[in-house]
């Protein structure tokens, strides 16, 4: 049997997968089984962005591995104490604990206890278009009533508000809110970012009513956004920040941040892998890696330097390109899903973000002119999306 027929008898299929298998990466470049060569552009969901096969995570992962695979919560570690010394270092000033865990939907499912068990309060508001998670905490947080009817009753307490509305925010928080949850920069929303004006506000409604602010960050932390986190944009301090994805190189890992405020005495939550040596390790790594390479300013350059080559080229399919660093949305007037399959024809690996939204999520180390060639083919897939809807206008009876 082939790789693919393996996986379709054996897995349990939740994904809508793509006729591809990847065996092989190095920096933002893949290889299929077949030796064929793409540029990626999705990172893992913006995992990798220090790089495929990065060589320092990959060191770090094999001495590790060598020494030391597992130490549960209950027993002190020496390389889990020296990342949570380096995570704490660089995280915005105010957040100074972290509980580690496995991935990010972990990482907002205790912040959701911890909100609840801190401020005595069962209520939480987020924010359409908004993303979580798919775990029962965070599901009930996550906008899209597809995600979340399937399975109800989710947790009750969650109500929504639009994005950027404080009005319809300050409404919806009440003496039953235990805390606000929100994406900076929204990524399955469409790559939506915030008002400043917003988030200033948010801080000071938060504040002035005794409920906590949860920034979910698992996306657009660690230099994604041309800052090492989102918060960085806005001078925000939140009382809670949840992270992942990118943090380890590719190790599954997730953590929580909390401000002094926050409480979670012993007993009240815990993990049986999170902060295990082995991601402490490839973390130290990736982060170390980030700092050398000065990512952020990568991202920062990078982003503005492929929207600004790609922006003249496109075509009237094209309805506004939205952007932070190397998070990039390219919002169309039409399904995204025909444009994504010509790209990965043309060798590019890109992501949706919503049903019209192409969503670009490289690897930070991406060459110039690896940028060069996928703003090349999709102007041509833009092109050719935009010959294909004239022609179909014209065969309409009039």
């Amino acid at each position: 049997m082939s790789y693919r027929e393996l996986e379709r008898r054996y897995g349990f299929e939740v994904y809508t997968k793509r006729d591809v298998t990847l065996v092989r990466g190095e920096g933002a470049t893949v290889w299929d089984d077949m030796g064929r060569e793409y540029i990626d552009c999705a990172a893992g969901i913006g995992v990798a962005s220090v790089g495929h096969a990065n060589g320092k995570v990959a060191a770090a992962i094999a001495a590790q591995a060598d020494t030391l695979i597992t130490c549960p919560g209950s027993f002190y570690n020496d390389v889990r104490a020296r990342f949570l010394e380096k995570l704490i270092g660089i995280a915005p000033k105010g957040l100074s604990r972290a509980f580690l865990c496995n991935s990010g939907t972990e990482s907002i499912e205790a912040a959701i206890k911890f909100a609840r068990f801190t401020t005595g309060r069962t209520d939480f508001v987020s924010c359409m278009r908004g993303f979580h998670g798919r775990t029962l905490g965070s599901l009930s947080a996550t906008f899209k009533k597809e995600y979340r009817e399937p399975f109800a009753p989710v947790v009750p307490g969650f109500s929504y508000v639009p994005f950027n509305d404080l009005e319809k925010m300050a409404a919806a928080v009440t003496d039953r809110t235990a805390a606000v949850i929100v994406e900076l920069v929204q990524g399955e929303g469409g790559i939506r970012v915030a008002d400043a004006e917003f988030v200033r506000k948010l801080r000071g409604l938060c504040d002035e009513r005794g409920v906590l602010l949860i920034v979910d960050e698992v996306q657009t932390g660690f230099c994604r956004t041309g800052r090492m986190f989102a918060c960085e944009h806005f001078a925000l301090v939140p009382d809670i920040m949840c992270l992942a994805k990118a943090m380890a190189g590719g190790m599954p890992i997730g953590a929580t941040l909390c401000s002094e405020r926050v409480r979670a005495p012993v007993g009240r939550h815990g993990t049986t892998f999170g902060g295990n040596p082995l991601a402490c390790a490839a973390a130290l790594a990736a982060i170390g890696f980030m700092e050398e390479q000065a990512l952020w300013e990568q991202a920062a350059e990078k982003g503005d330097y492929f929207v600004r080559r790609l922006a003249p080229s496109l075509t009237g399919t094209v309805r506004e390109i939205r952007h932070l660093g190397l998070m990039i949305g390219i919002e169309l007037k039409e399904k995204a899903t025909p444009y994504l399959a010509a790209l990965l024809d043309r060798g590019v690996i890109a992501l949706s973000a919503g049903p019209t939204v192409i969503r670009l999520l490289p690897p930070l180390v991406i060459s110039y002119e690896q940028l060069d060639a996928v703003a090349r083919l999709l102007a041509d897939v833009m092109r050719a999306g935009a010959a294909r809807s004239a022609t179909a206008s014209e065969e309409i009876p009039r």
